[in-house]
């Protein structure tokens, strides 16, 4: 298939991104490792020992920060439906995170251990179609503070990528109604064109 000037440019952006390049000679599989890097560094998300979720981690870069944030003694479960290399501290599990049997999978590697902290850096795949590809980011974000609710011990953590636009209000109050404080955050390795942004709930709230 003949590229288009869109993907030559993008293409082209790609591979001057200092980001792309900082990860390729630091062993990073991904230059989002760097979004969630300057989070966790300027709200301290990550402590040894911590146990920690990642949604949607394949390839890895996100699950390689947070195994390093919560060394020693920590471990970081990771939950996609692409297969994922392994890594070290990174326990990962195959499946749909709303499936029941990889629900189970997860609560039997947990082995009654408590999860601290919640991740998901998913987008869904692009149609092109603005609305569409808006209400299904929205629809992934949902389900993940769905599976954070259910699974984060009492004051657990939540980071969460959304993309600004219909239903992004509806669900920093959503956020707001089971966390404690809710979060904004761009990272510098954040795009700036991009209308992502990070939503940080910290303090579950139960009751």
């Amino acid at each position: 298939m003949k590229r288009t000037k869109t993907s030559k440019a993008w293409m082209r952006e790609h591979v001057n991104d200092p980001y792309v390049k900082r990860a390729q000679s630091e062993g990073y599989r991904s230059r989002a490792a760097y979004k969630l890097a300057q989070i966790a560094e300027r709200d301290k998300l990550f402590r040894p020992g911590m146990i920690v979720v990642d949604l949607g981690a394949a390839p890895g870069g996100w699950s390689q920060v947070a195994a390093r944030g919560v060394a020693p003694g920590g471990q970081v479960f990771a939950v996609d439906l692409l297969e994922m290399q392994g890594l070290s501290g990174v326990t990962f599990i195959r499946g749909d995170f709303c499936d029941s049997d990889t629900l189970a999978e997860l609560e039997r590697r947990l082995a009654g251990k408590a999860v601290d902290l919640v991740l998901s850096d998913m987008a869904p795949n692009i149609s092109g179609i603005a609305g569409v590809d808006q209400a299904r980011a929205v629809a992934l974000a949902e389900l993940a503070l769905e599976f954070a609710i259910n699974q984060l011990k009492p004051q657990g953590n939540f980071l969460v990528k959304v993309f600004q636009g219909a239903g992004f209000e509806e669900f920093v109050k959503a956020l707001r109604g089971h966390f404690a404080q809710v979060l904004t955050r761009k990272p510098e390795a954040s795009r700036s064109r991009s209308n992502e942004v990070y939503l940080l709930g910290k303090g579950l709230k139960r009751g």
